[in-house]
């Protein structure tokens, strides 16, 4: 399968790409700079400065089967890196043709805003960055593509485990976690075998 990673220098973005090469799948990892990912046999580096370039994402997407984001930032204050980012995504898939996008958000997004204590600590401290995710989500169920939003809690570099669980009314607490590179697992076993398709899971240890 040909996949195309954005985000993909971040903690997430890099497990995915990873475990999606392990796999035998055609990576193609999107950075902004050349020297932020090391060649490996397999990977392909896409280097896009500016995701607003449409030409550059078009020829990123282009002939790719699947679309999958782990777009962040660790910038404080108002932040619309993913926002921007997958209105960017959306536009190129629509002019190239490419159907399935699999997209991190996370738990306390949009409707699973849902006054739990874990929801109200997590927009209290992060709010600039769960609001452009809001953004973001809103672009996507809009959208004609075959999209599915992936909501995690709290993200933990821990190993691969392939163990865990992922519905769309999963309990998320607290104490709620789960490794990136399980994250990515999921995104990949998406990728290859839908499950959740225009639907937003969340997942959790």
């Amino acid at each position: 399968m040909k996949i195309v990673v954005f985000g993909a220098t971040g903690g997430t973005g890099r497990e995915t790409v990873t475990l999606g090469l392990a796999a035998g799948h055609h990576v193609t990892a999107v950075a902004r700079r050349p020297e932020a990912l090391q060649a490996r046999p397999g990977l392909q580096i896409a280097v896009v400065p500016d995701l607003t370039n449409t030409e550059m994402v078009d020829d990123v997407i282009g002939g790719r089967d699947v679309v999958i984001s782990a777009l962040g930032t660790n910038a404080r204050g108002p932040v619309s890196v993913c926002t921007d980012g997958v209105r960017s995504i959306l536009g190129s898939m629509t002019r190239t043709g490419v159907r399935r996008l699999i997209v991190v958000s996370a738990h306390g997004a949009a409707e699973s805003n849902d006054g739990s204590l874990y929801a109200r600590m997590l927009w209290a401290m992060l709010g600039h960055k769960m609001r452009d995710k809001d953004e973001m989500e809103k672009l996507i169920r809009a959208s004609t593509v075959d999209w599915t939003i992936v909501r995690p809690p709290a993200l933990r570099n821990k190993p691969h485990t392939g163990v865990y669980r992922t519905s769309t009314d999963l309990k998320i607490r607290l104490t709620s976690a789960i490794s990136r590179a399980d994250l990515a697992d999921f995104l990949l076993r998406e990728a290859t075998t839908p499950a959740y398709l225009h639907q937003a899971p969340r997942i959790a240890a």
